[in-house]
């Protein structure tokens, strides 16, 4: 088990440009991989939260990210976006203790090479749509923080808990 430290917000990799990754994949992007897992994993166990990570939460600048519901998805890009957004509470590993209000497309198209460079393709919508989005945003440098819809839309998760969650 590689269970990497999660980057935090200020971390200067999480402002990364992330470089793309060639094929046939190097051992070190192998590893990546399972480090991304593991790393996912542990996180959700301490947390309690926790769909997706990218790599350059752990320090690595390459454009990798891990969905538990897909697995590694290698070179992500969204080739198309729905017209119609939504507005929802984000959140993130590099930043566990905020939530950050955010506009989102509400269904996306991502093209990605798998662990063996053969290209893929999903459709999505809904919260999976948002989690991808916020992944890939990781690969080029933007965070939620960044998304936020207007200056009040940061919160404290504990605020969160005890003031918005009601109101759902």
């Amino acid at each position: 088990m590689a269970i990497r430290p999660i980057r935090l917000l200020g971390d200067p990799v999480l402002r990364a440009q992330c470089k793309p990754v060639r094929f046939p994949m190097t051992y070190g992007d192998k590893k990546l991989i399972v480090d991304l897992y593991d790393t996912l994993q542990d996180f959700r166990k301490r947390h309690g939260f926790g769909r997706g990570i990218a790599a350059p939460q752990i320090g690595i600048a390459k454009r990798i990210i891990f969905i538990d519901s897909i697995g590694a998805m290698i070179n992500p890009r969204i080739v198309k976006r729905s017209k119609t957004k939504f507005t929802l509470w984000d959140d993130c590993f590099s930043f566990p203790d905020l939530l950050v209000k955010v506009q989102r497309n509400r269904s996306v198209v991502v093209q990605y090479d798998n662990e063996n460079g053969e290209p893929q393709r999903v459709s999505i919508r809904d919260d999976m749509s948002e989690l991808l989005q916020h992944e890939i945003d990781h690969l080029n440098g933007v965070l939620a923080v960044d998304r936020a819809v207007d200056t009040k839309s940061i919160v404290l998760r504990s605020e969160y808990l005890k003031f918005f969650k009601k109101r759902k």
